[in-house]
């Protein structure tokens, strides 16, 4: 499993946070502008109060078919999610992804959101690592 610490994955940078009370069409610009798939939902101190993803966007607001023109985010976000500490392992972030069904978790530190890592995120060295594995085990079926 990937060694590798949240901290290193999220590496520079920094989470993108919004409001509850956005709206969910400027909320998908935001994602639109930052290129992300999910919001960090702050309240008026900066601590986490829920995620919007773009799975809550069409599954919650689109095919629940609301108005996004005044629907506001905190109508569609998922509340209280899990977290995930930044000196952890990026393994551990990829099982509580699998475990749980969704493919982002906001990294907290000292109860404040610091990052998002998300599946995407194993594209890089862990998918070339696991790669380097399944080669080394083809190796070794051979040899036998």
């Amino acid at each position: 499993m990937p060694d590798r610490s949240i901290r290193s994955v999220i590496g520079e940078r920094q989470p993108v946070c919004v409001s509850a009370t956005m709206k969910v069409c400027d909320a998908a610009r935001v994602m639109k502008e930052h290129n992300v798939g999910a919001l960090l939902i702050v309240d008026d101190e900066g601590r986490l109060t829920g995620i919007f993803t773009e799975r809550d966007a069409v599954f919650r607001v689109l095919a629940g078919k609301h108005d996004i023109g005044t629907m506001q985010v905190r109508q569609a976000m998922t509340r209280n999610p899990k977290t995930i500490e930044p000196d952890k392992a990026f393994g551990h972030a990829l099982l509580m992804m699998f475990d749980g069904g969704f493919r982002h978790v906001p990294v907290v530190e000292n109860g404040r959101p610091i990052g998002v890592v998300s599946a995407r995120d194993a594209l890089g060295p862990e998918l070339r690592e696991f790669d380097a594995e399944l080669d080394h085990r083809d190796h070794l079926r051979e040899i036998m």
